[in-house]
């Protein structure tokens, strides 16, 4: 089921998100309705908060990056079979030299800015089983899981860049808290008149 996707400005977006255990009401609905939503909103990640849920829920699948020209058939392979689902995430290590990337989310629509980010995560999870799972992961998966983990600490990529970009977009901030921003996905805003 595809559910409002929460816009800039709700205060769930601000929240750090609570771990849940195995018997969390209908957390296999909740799962498979933020698959549902990432995918018409034609988004690589999306996180428990953007969807009203201030708890340690992310999910993601980089199909959608497989088919760049700029990546090695290696990495193409690599992205097209990455599909998880992280619960109860901790972030153990950022390593590597920081690099840039062109970033979006789905509760900003029509803002894209140069996020710098570590080349390499280590990251403590469960699956959608409660399996516990440590890994490594690098280069773009790194960056997604990177960008949605931020999520469940009430971080938004928006927070990353400087306060000049801030300033430029601060506008199209506003708009998207007064509902004014339209994009071709279900969405909820903070300050939209008449609510």
């Amino acid at each position: 089921m595809i559910i409002p996707i929460y816009g800039y400005g709700e205060p769930v977006l601000r929240k750090v998100g609570e771990e849940i255990s195995p018997d969390y009401p209908n957390l296999a609905d909740i799962i498979a309705n933020m698959y549902d939503t990432m995918y018409n909103a034609y988004g690589v990640g999306l996180a428990a908060p953007q969807v009203g849920l201030a708890i340690r829920l992310f999910v993601i699948d980089t199909e959608p990056f497989s088919d760049s020209d700029d990546l090695t058939k290696e990495e193409q392979e690599q992205l097209k079979g990455f599909k998880r689902t992280f619960i109860n995430a901790q972030m153990l290590k950022e390593e590597g030299e920081e690099w840039g990337f062109n970033e979006g989310c789905l509760s900003i629509p029509d803002v894209r800015e140069d996020v710098y980010r570590n080349e390499r995560i280590t990251i403590e999870y469960c699956d959608e089983d409660f399996n516990k799972k440590t890994e490594v992961f690098d280069g773009l998966i790194a960056r997604v899981i990177q960008h949605e983990y931020d999520h469940i600490e009430g971080i938004l990529f928006t927070d990353k860049i400087s306060m000049l970009k801030k300033t430029l977009i601060k506008k199209k901030l506003q708009n998207i808290m007064e509902g004014k921003a339209r994009p071709d996905y279900k969405m909820k805003f903070a300050n939209k008149k008449g609510r």
